[in-house]
């Protein structure tokens, strides 16, 4: 189950991109100290720290890298972008190295060795890139993809073209003629009767199973000889969790959530999340007491009191619990509370700023101390607001399972919701979640938490 949804965020494809590029960084500057030192060059990296050093750097260039979106290839859908983005990089980068070697004189490694590493690690990436494009788009490396089965495959088909790096193509479908009029993405390519057929005159190494109703329909002993071939067979649900990081909702069946991996944290899990959650909330707010303090003074004087913004929310299992927040909008009696807006003219001054760097979140440390959230986790709506969703979407209650959080899959993917379709996909995110909770994915919506943080992308 963690490598699944690890896979969702790190494919194969751009592990190999993301380890290319760490070699070509460390490369870049262990030649260009060669290149500097000669014979030299040994006595430096090994006896003066100069491998430690370089190393450093690469860190500092893969963060890069990873904050200026390199390996988002949603946002990379371009060449020109790519290396717009690239040429970023490799300037934040010499900007870094430069106030690093101002500050700290004995970090470099001897004089001009990441001047001199800069060019060549600039030509490498640029080729490496252009290789590695190349590679993707080759007909060779994807794997023909074939859907079995009844229905509208539209969504499912955009979902696979967003996601290139995964190597997937969608070749057609197996179905009835009624089913093409639905379909305008993919060639319908016969019967079942002919699947295995379609299977070899295409080369299709994956099946994704879309059928509902299997019952009498599904050509279960030749999928199984397929799949004895080294076809590989799935369904049409966990296709698309891999695919989106959600869950289908559209198809979500009881029996699905019943029987399927996942919905079922281990006690284990929770008390050792429980106790890192307290003890890193008791540190931080140790750590992020005296910033705390000049923001209830800021806001008193920006607009008086209250300082604290209270609210119930529902936690875990249906519970209300307050939630606070510092308080960044004026009080308005006789207003009905509502959610805020872009350009709220309610917000105060300092109210604007809280919300933009996310300081208004500090007081909800406390609520993680106490237990009602952890850091990791659907994000709580107010009671009315919760309670009418669960009303007008099935399966939200499913969100209640465990402890609401700070941040979680959800945000990090859908910031804010006005509707209520914004909301049921906003729910798919948190049951892919909650099926698939684990350490190593509350760290990936953390680290992508931080880099919202710093780029202060979906603040309000």
């Amino acid at each position: 189950m963690a490598s699944r949804h690890l896979a969702f965020y790190f494919p194969a494809r751009t592990l190999i991109l993301v380890l290319g590029e760490v070699a070509i960084l460390l490369g870049s500057f262990v030649l260009a100290t060669i290149l500097r030192f000669g014979s030299d060059s040994y006595f430096v990296l090994n006896y003066e720290n100069g491998i430690y050093k370089i190393t450093f750097v690469t860190v500092l260039g893969m963060l890069c890298m990873y904050f200026l979106d390199l390996y988002d290839i949603q946002r990379m859908d371009s060449e020109r972008k790519t290396y717009l983005h690239l040429v970023k990089v490799l300037g934040v980068l010499s900007l870094l190295l430069g106030l690093l070697g101002m500050q700290f004189p004995g970090f470099m490694v001897g004089k001009f060795v990441f001047v001199t590493g800069l060019p060549i690690l600039a030509c490498l990436v640029f080729l490496w890139r252009r290789m590695f494009v190349a590679a993707n788009r080759s007909k060779r490396l994807v794997q023909p993809t074939l859907i079995l089965g009844d229905g509208d495959y539209t969504p499912l088909c955009k979902e696979v073209e967003k996601r290139p790096e995964l190597g997937f193509k969608l070749i057609g479908y197996v179905g009835t003629q009624d089913c093409a009029r639905e379909n305008h993405y993919l060639r319908r390519l016969g019967d079942m009767a002919e699947v295995e057929q379609i299977i070899a005159t295409e080369g299709i190494r994956r099946i994704v199973v879309t059928m509902r109703d299997r019952r009498g329909k599904l050509p279960v002993e030749t999928l199984l000889n397929l799949k004895a071939r080294g076809v590989q067979i799935e369904d049409v649900a966990d296709f698309y969790e891999y695919v989106t990081g959600r869950v289908p909702l559209e198809s979500l069946r009881v029996s699905w959530l019943l029987f399927s991996r996942g919905f079922c944290p281990s006690r284990a899990l929770l008390i050792f999340t429980r106790i890192v959650s307290a003890i890193s909330a008791f540190f931080m707010l140790f750590v992020t007491g005296p910033l705390m303090a000049i923001i209830v003074l800021a806001t008193w004087m920006d607009s008086g009191f209250p300082i604290l913004f209270r609210q119930k929310r529902v936690g875990k299992q249906g519970k209300i619990f307050t939630l606070y927040k510092f308080r960044s909008m004026r009080v308005l009696d006789s207003e009905m509370a509502r959610p805020a807006e872009k350009d709220d003219v309610r917000f105060t001054r300092v109210g604007r700023w809280l919300r933009k760097s996310r300081l208004d979140e500090l007081p909800q440390l406390y609520n993680i101390l106490r237990g009602d959230m952890s850091f990791v986790g659907p994000r709580p709506f107010m009671v009315e607001e919760e309670f009418d969703l669960a009303r007008q979407i099935p399966f939200y209650e499913q969100r209640w399972c465990v402890n609401p959080g700070a941040t979680g899959w959800a945000q990090i993917h859908r910031p804010y919701c006005s509707t209520l379709t914004d909301n049921e996909e906003k729910l798919s995110y948190d049951l892919f979640y909650i099926k698939n909770m684990s350490i190593g994915l509350d760290l990936l919506v953390l680290f992508q938490t931080l880099k919202i943080l710093v780029l202060r992308r979906g603040s309000r």
